[in-house]
C-alpha cells in the first residue's frame, strides 16, 4: 500500500505545498510520493527517507542560486557569485528557510531524533534540499522553486552585502581549490603578542606550496576568513 493512500498525510502535504506559495492548480504536476519522501527522516524508516533526494537537492539548490544570481545580477563577478553562493547554500541558511516554512510541522522524525537539538539544523537543511529535489523532479525544471525561493535570496543577499563579514570566503576558496585541483588549502595561524585585540591573530593561507593570502583577526576563525578573502579575491577566473 502506497504511503500516500493515508489521506491525512496527503492533506498535510497539500497544506505544506500551499505554505510554499504554490497554488492548488499545480497539484496534478507534483510527484507526491517524492514530496512525502523528502519529509521523512531516516529514524522513521531506514528505506523510506529523504537521503537520496537530499543528494539531488544539493545540486538543485546550487543551480537555483546560480541561476538567480546570473539573471538578477549579471554584472557581478564570478568571484562574487561563488562567495555569495557559499553562504546561501550553507546549512545555517537552509535551516533558517526551513524554519520560515515550519518544516518541523511536516517532517516525520523519531522522538529520540527530535530531542537531539544539536542535530536540528542539519535535519532541516537536509530536508529542505530533499524538498527542492522533489519539486525539481516533478517537472525537471525550477518552475516550482523560483517563485517562493527568489524573494528569500534577494533579502539574504541584501543582508550579506550590508555586512560583508557574513561572506564565507573560506568555503568559497575551498570550493575553488577542490574544483580545479582536487586539493584543500592550508591555514597557518599565529598569535601575536602586543597587537590590538582586532589584530590578535595572523593567518596565512597556503596552497600547493604558495602563500595565497594573509589576514588578521580577533579570533583564529576571523583571521582565517580574512586570509581566505585576500586569497579568493586574487584568484584567476580561469586557472
Amino acid at each position: 500500500m502506497a504511503f500516500l493512500t493515508y489521506f491525512p498525510r496527503q492533506r498535510q502535504l497539500e497544506d505544506f505545498v500551499q505554505r510554499l506559495g504554490l497554488e492548488s492548480a499545480v497539484f496534478g504536476q507534483l510527484r507526491w510520493e517524492l514530496l512525502d519522501l523528502a519529509l521523512v527522516h531516516s529514524t522513521v524508516s531506514a528505506t523510506h527517507n529523504y537521503e537520496h533526494l537530499e543528494f539531488v537537492g544539493d545540486a538543485v539548490i546550487r543551480m537555483a542560486v546560480a541561476e538567480y544570481l546570473f539573471q538578477r545580477h549579471p554584472d557581478w563577478s564570478v568571484g562574487e557569485y561563488s562567495a555569495l553562493r557559499s553562504v546561501l547554500v550553507s546549512d545555517r541558511i537552509l535551516a533558517q528557510l526551513a524554519d520560515f516554512y515550519n518544516f518541523d510541522r511536516y517532517l516525520l522524525v523519531s522522538e529520540s531524533a527530535r530531542s537531539d537539538h544539536a542535530g536540528r539544523e542539519s535535519r532541516l537543511a537536509e530536508s529542505f534540499e530533499a524538498v527542492l529535489a522533489a519539486l525539481y523532479l516533478s517537472t525537471h525544471s525550477l518552475q516550482f522553486i523560483h517563485p517562493w525561493l527568489d524573494p528569500h535570496l534577494e533579502e539574504l543577499i541584501r543582508t550579506i552585502q550590508s555586512d560583508p563579514a557574513r561572506l564565507n570566503y573560506k568555503a568559497a576558496l575551498q570550493e575553488w581549490t577542490q574544483a580545479h585541483y582536487k586539493a584543500l588549502p592550508e591555514y597557518r595561524v599565529n598569535e601575536v603578542a602586543g597587537k590590538s585585540e582586532s589584530d590578535r591573530f595572523v593567518a596565512q593561507v597556503w596552497f600547493m606550496g604558495k602563500q595565497l593570502g594573509c589576514g588578521t583577526g580577533r579570533s583564529i576563525k576571523a583571521a582565517e576568513q580574512a586570509a581566505a578573502q585576500v586569497a579568493f579575491l586574487a584568484l584567476p577566473e580561469n586557472p
